[in-house]
């Protein structure tokens, strides 16, 4: 999913990708190996200097996916790899709005997160960095539909040897 992403930002040519909470940078850096031009934000200090430790070739910034510090229209693409998990599901709306308002036009978005055992639901979970939501896929998409997205492709998969739940990654492409 992340090589599709990479290569529907690259296709529309509208500008840098934001891996936003970045986390240590890995993501941020496989996006980089794959031609993207791209930077990680996160909200942790800590996490900011982890990446920018580790790839130090790559720009990181501390900033919150509340508050995204771009002007309207700036960025060509947005993952959030498993990030969006941490945000309080009455708060996912206006990120997902913030979201819409900095991607160029066409502008693609790739959402990764653990899915939830009930359709059409969102399901606390314990996790080791701090309180966590499943997500049903649909009701993320109508979400993503509502703050002017078009979807583009979704997977989801059963958990692997070493994951407690399924996972689910969404892409979707701006359309207002």
């Amino acid at each position: 999913m992340l090589a599709v992403f990479a290569e529907a930002v690259a296709g529309n040519g509208s500008g840098p990708i934001a891996d936003l909470g970045c986390g240590p940078g890995h993501v941020t850096a496989h996006l980089a190996t794959l031609g993207a031009r791209v930077f990680g934000i996160d909200l942790a200090p800590r996490m900011v200097a982890l990446a920018r430790a580790e790839y130090p070739h790559l720009p990181f910034a501390q900033g919150s996916i509340e508050q995204l510090p771009f002007g309207n229209d700036t960025l060509g693409g947005i993952v959030a790899w498993y990030s969006l998990i941490h945000t309080p599901p009455d708060r996912v709306p206006h990120v997902l709005s913030e979201c819409n308002r900095v991607l160029a036009s066409k502008g693609h978005v790739l959402l990764s997160f653990q899915t939830a055992d009930r359709p059409d639901a969102v399901e606390a979970f314990d996790h080791r960095v701090i309180r966590a939501y499943r997500w049903a896929p649909k009701r993320l998409a109508r979400l993503l539909g509502a703050a002017g997205f078009a979807m583009i492709a979704r997977m989801v998969r059963e958990p692997g040897p070493e994951e407690r739940f399924g996972q689910a990654y969404l892409l979707a492409s701006k359309v207002r």
